[in-house]
C-alpha cells in the first residue's frame, strides 16, 4: 500500500534539507499516495533568507496551515502512516515531546505516535543542552526516530547540497522509502 506522507517544516535552520527531501518525493511518486506539508511562518522566513526564494510554495502537492485541524492527518482515522519533521526546532521536539498539541504539527506528531506509526524529527540544533536531550529520549521512547541533521561524508560529497542529501537520503531509508543512494562499501 502506498504511502501517506505529512512533512511538517518548522523555523530551525537546515531549509535546504526539506526542499531536497520534496524534491526526492516528487521523483518517487510511485512510493506514495498522498504527500501534504504544514509549514510555519517562520519556517517560510528562513526558507527565504537561506535558500533565497519562495520556491517552497511552488510543490505540487497540499499545503496546510499550522491551525488547520481539520487536515486529515490530524487523525488517526485518515491512516497517514510516515511524519518527518525537517527541520524540527527543539521548541517543536519539546512540544511533542511533552505531548502539547497546540497547533497542527504537535497534533499530527501526537496522532503519529498513538498510532505506532514512522515519525522522524531531524532535529537541527547544536549543541544540545540536557532538555533537548531528555525531550529526545521522551520521543524516542514513544516510539519516534531523532535523526540529527549530521551528514556523512562517505560519499565525498562535492558540493552543499550533496553533504545535504546525505541527511535527505538517510531520512528516506528510516521512512522505509526505496532509494538508489551510496551504501557503504557496496
Amino acid at each position: 500500500m502506498p504511502n501517506k506522507i505529512v512533512i511538517a517544516i518548522t523555523g530551525a535552520s537546515g531549509s535546504i534539507y526539506a526542499k531536497l527531501l520534496l524534491d526526492k518525493l516528487l521523483q518517487l511518486k510511485d512510493q506514495w499516495l498522498a504527500l501534504d506539508i504544514v509549514m510555519s511562518n517562520n519556517a517560510k522566513e528562513v526558507w527565504k533568507t537561506e535558500l533565497g526564494n519562495e520556491e517552497y510554495a511552488q510543490y505540487p502537492v497540499r499545503y496546510f496551515e499550522k491551525h488547520d485541524f481539520m487536515a486529515p492527518f490530524a487523525s488517526g482515522s485518515a491512516k497517514y502512516n510516515i511524519m518527518i519533521v525537517i527541520p524540527c526546532s527543539m521548541g517543536t521536539l519539546g512540544r511533542i515531546a511533552a505531548g502539547i498539541s497546540d497547533d497542527l504539527v504537535t497534533r499530527a506528531a501526537d496522532v503519529v505516535l498513538k498510532e505506532r506509526r514512522k515519525l522522524i524529527l531531524v532535529v537541527r540544533d547544536t549543541p544540545y543542552n540536557l532538555v533537548h536531550i531528555r525531550n529526545m529520549e521522551t520521543v524516542t521512547l514513544a516510539g519516534g526516530v531523532i535523526c540529527p541533521a549530521t551528514p556523512s561524508f562517505y560519499s565525498r560529497p562535492s558540493t552543499i547540497e550533496e553533504v545535504a542529501a546525505t541527511v535527505v537520503d538517510r531520512v528516506l531509508d528510516l521512512s522505509g522509502i526505496d532509494i538508489s543512494t551510496y551504501r557503504w562499501k557496496e
